[in-house]
């Protein structure tokens, strides 16, 4: 098991990526406070069995990345169940499409809040008690958008492109204490926002893909687990792309 005994905390667990994440985690036999926006009975039911499959605790905590104080309570309460945090994953997201000229400040601002501000805040809280610790790993999981660019996605690539900087800079500020910072650059997975993509950007991804196929959000877990573990303990301030080999 690459994560037995580790205690991690995980954005974005409801769905996607970070779902398979959540499950990858606990079968790899890692403690996670898995984050997400709102109650939901599915959702406690898939913690509850992958806790009594893997022998791990999984513990729900539920907040509102728009809602700064929101974020605060929930570090508060992450710190109070007096475990060390050994690993934060920031999966949460989202993208509201649109050409450059197409964007209103408005969106470009909801949609950094919830990809680049609110994580970046919880990231505050969490790395004061790494610090503490003198120990500690960071992921950041930002998109190949962000590397390559996307028309259509002006707002998402930029939000995805900051946390790529934010990653370069935490994983030198960070580094004195023991703390690893990486980023993931995932490209095409089979996740919602995939499904809502028009049939001609997908075959044109698939196109550019040595794969030529869409991803896993598993196989994308996967890594992420790989770059938490002790297995990656010489990795830091680096981005990885899990794209099929878009290029």
């Amino acid at each position: 098991m690459l994560l037995k005994g580790k205690n991690a905390v995980i954005t974005g667990c409801l769905k996607g990526i970070g779902h398979s994440t959540l499950g990858v985690f606990a079968r790899e036999g890692a403690n996670i406070w898995a984050c997400s926006q709102n109650p939901d009975p599915l959702f406690e039911s898939y913690i509850y069995d992958l806790s009594s499959r893997y022998d791990v605790w999984i513990k729900p905590i539920y907040f509102d990345l728009s809602d700064h104080a929101q974020i605060k309570i929930a570090a508060r309460e992450i710190h109070n169940d007096k475990k060390p945090i050994d690993i934060l994953v920031n999966i949460a997201g989202m993208t509201r499409d649109s050409l450059f000229h197409l964007t209103t400040m408005d969106q470009m601002k909801q949609v950094f809040e919830i990809n680049f501000f609110s994580p970046m805040l919880f990231t505050q809280y969490l790395s004061k008690y790494m610090i503490r610790q003198k120990f500690g790993c960071i992921i950041n999981v930002s998109s190949i958008s962000a590397i390559d660019g996307n028309p259509g996605q002006f707002s998402y690539t930029s939000s995805k492109a900051a946390l790529l900087g934010a990653t370069k800079t935490l994983a030198k500020e960070l580094s004195t204490y023991g703390i690893r910072v990486n980023a993931l650059a995932p490209g095409v997975i089979q996740t919602e926002m995939i499904e809502k993509m028009p049939d001609e950007i997908f075959e044109r991804f698939m196109e550019k893909s040595d794969l030529k196929h869409a991803g896993k959000p598993e196989e994308v877990a996967d890594v992420i687990a790989f770059l938490s573990s002790d297995l990656a303990s010489y990795i830091t301030g680096q981005i990885i792309r899990v794209d099929g080999g878009i290029g």
